[in-house]
C-alpha cells in the first residue's frame, strides 16, 4: 500500500512539473550560477563575507567552473590559479 502511496505522489509530482520543466532547470542553473559567483567571488576581488566557509567547496566545483565562466561570458578563466582552458 505504501508502495502504490508513493508512486502516485511521484507521478502526481512528475504532472505538475511536465510543463514548467525547461523553467525549473533554467532557474536550478541561475541558482547554481550565483553559487559558484559567491563560491570564486573572492579570487576575482568581490569581497566574499563567508570565503572561510566555501573553501572547502573548492575541490567539488572545479569540475563545473569551465562551464560557469563560458555562461557569465568569460571566453578564458578569469583567475590565475585556475586553468581550465
Amino acid at each position: 500500500m505504501l508502495d502504490k502511496v508513493k508512486k502516485l505522489i511521484e507521478y502526481y509530482e512528475e504532472v505538475l512539473s511536465m510543463p514548467h520543466r525547461q523553467e525549473i532547470a533554467r532557474e536550478l542553473r541561475n541558482e547554481e550560477d550565483l553559487f559558484l559567483l559567491l563560491l570564486y567571488s573572492e579570487m576575482i576581488g568581490i569581497p566574499n563575507p563567508v570565503y572561510y566557509y566555501t573553501l572547502e567547496l573548492y575541490p567539488y566545483m572545479i569540475e563545473k567552473f569551465h562551464d560557469w565562466h563560458l555562461r557569465m561570458g568569460m571566453e578564458k578563466s578569469p583567475l590565475t590559479g585556475i586553468r581550465c582552458c
